[in-house]
């Protein structure tokens, strides 16, 4: 097998979608309508959605609406239209969600000191819903947890629930409704969020190609992020670029620290359904390099990028998370990589929801599935790392089929991304692969040289 090398390549204009592709309001009943059967599959008489600024993935998923400011509850039973309990801010908000729901004034969900005398207390609430004695009901946070009485919801709700269910009933977990990594309702996506997905990784991609153009050493971090071009979509998280230092930590924001040529550098930028990372040194070639690691490229780039290239082009429906697994460890399981985290994970409204990739994983990959190609060396030396981070979905000849009939300048994109990975990177994908980057595996170690990029080719 080829083995990478740095060259330069020019990097096609794949385009940029005019508008963000709108979800249809029909779509909002239809996933409430598969959540009610797979909680009465479950046994569950009623499901508690809990969302806050951080968490509202899955609220925001299902209904439409997500919280700002404040923390909000969804009651959904087993017929009927969920309950929305608010706060004083969110009231108004809640109602222009797509999906039909009760808005219910819940002032104790407001910010502090803010008008609490128009709300009834929370148990009543509850006992009006439906919630007493013998009942077993599921709380949806965001996280699964080894035991299923294991909760990240707010205590003053999770003790109301278990007082009212009493020792015939029960409060359990039931985020893996939502987010089990083999099939969970947020993780097997629909045509329509596919394309909108496309879209936010055309945003975030594009973002870090002009932070990659256009950043110059002198520059502050805070005019370099800039760069990114945000354009007002939610966020998944908070916008990172740091040179420099700071650059080891990874995960802080920008500040006001002048680039200096030779330092080491980082960006990532996330919204809603994209995320995009890069991260080298501030230098043109590797005679620039901080001393001692003048084989950068050699030690630790090349195997990175040849260890990446073999995941994408294991990647394919019916594959499993440990076959991808074991091609990181393969190529990069020498402690000196320091690889601790899943290489890949599934990438929805928020920027992490489950993997299915670790070691001696049978899950087996699905159509409609998006993933985060996430493989992060953590060197711990003065190598510093290396990062490829872009979207890519998986969709079986049904769901491509329809996704170009319905959204062909998109599905122009997608094809042309997949022709610039085979002939000028040298990765051939398999056809259920869908790159959703416009710089797809596009890695260039020497930030100030961003047209030099690995390839196999």
């Amino acid at each position: 097998m080829a083995k990478a090398r740095l060259e330069r390549i020019d990097l096609p204009a794949f385009g940029m979608p005019e508008v963000e592709p709108e979800l249809p309001a029909s779509l909002y009943p239809e996933r409430l309508a598969r959540l009610r059967a797979r909680a009465d599959a479950r046994g569950f008489d009623i499901l508690v959605v809990y969302a806050d600024r951080e968490h509202s993935a899955s609220l925001a998923w299902l209904t439409g609406f997500d919280p700002r400011f404040e923390e909000a509850l969804l009651i959904v039973g087993a017929a009927g239209e969920p309950a929305i309990l608010v706060g004083n801010e969110c009231y108004g908000l809640a109602g222009a969600a797509p999906l039909p729901m009760r808005r219910i004034l819940f002032q104790d969900l407001s910010l502090p000191s803010q008008p609490r005398d128009r709300s009834r207390p929370l148990d009543e609430i509850l006992a009006a819903e439906g919630i007493g004695p013998g009942r077993r009901i599921g709380v949806v946070g965001w996280k699964t947890f080894a035991r299923p009485d294991m909760l990240d919801a707010p205590s003053y709700l999770v003790d109301a629930l278990r007082s009212m269910t009493g020792p015939t009933g029960s409060v359990v977990n039931a985020t893996d409704l939502f987010i089990a990594a083999a099939d969970g309702l947020r993780v097997i996506n629909e045509v329509e969020q596919l394309a909108a997905f496309e879209y936010a990784s055309c945003q975030t991609s594009n973002g870090v190609l002009g932070v990659l153009r256009g950043l110059r050493p002198g520059m502050r971090e805070r005019e370099a992020v800039r760069l990114l071009g945000w354009n007002g979509m939610p966020l998944s998280c908070h916008a990172m670029l740091t040179a420099g230092p700071r650059a080891t930590f990874g995960l802080p924001s920008p500040g006001d620290r002048r680039i200096e040529p030779g330092d080491r550098f980082t960006t990532a930028f996330g919204v809603w359904g994209a995320l995009t990372c890069r991260a080298g040194f501030v230098v043109a070639d590797a005679a620039g390099l901080p001393a001692g690691i003048g084989d950068y490229v050699e030690k630790l780039v090349g195997p990175y990028f040849d260890a990446v290239a073999e995941w994408y082009r294991t990647l394919r429906i019916g594959q499993t998370g440990g076959a991808l697994n074991e091609v990181i460890d393969r190529h990069l399981g020498d402690p000196f990589f320091g690889i601790f985290l899943n290489p890949g994970h599934q990438l929805s409204l928020d920027e992490w929801v489950n993997s299915p990739i670790s070691r001696g994983s049978a899950i087996e990959l699905r159509s409609g599935m998006v993933f985060q190609v996430d493989v992060i060396p953590a060197t711990g030396t003065d190598y510093f790392t290396t990062n490829i981070e872009d979207g890519v979905a998986l969709a079986d000849a049904s769901l491509r089929a329809t996704f170009a009939a319905a959204y062909p300048d998109a599905w122009g994109r997608i094809q042309a991304r997949r022709t610039f990975m085979a002939d000028a990177l040298g990765i051939e994908l398999h056809p259920d692969v869908l790159p959703l980057s416009n710089i797809p595996a596009y890695l260039s170690p020497f930030v100030l040289s961003p047209d030099r990029v690995m390839t196999q080719a």
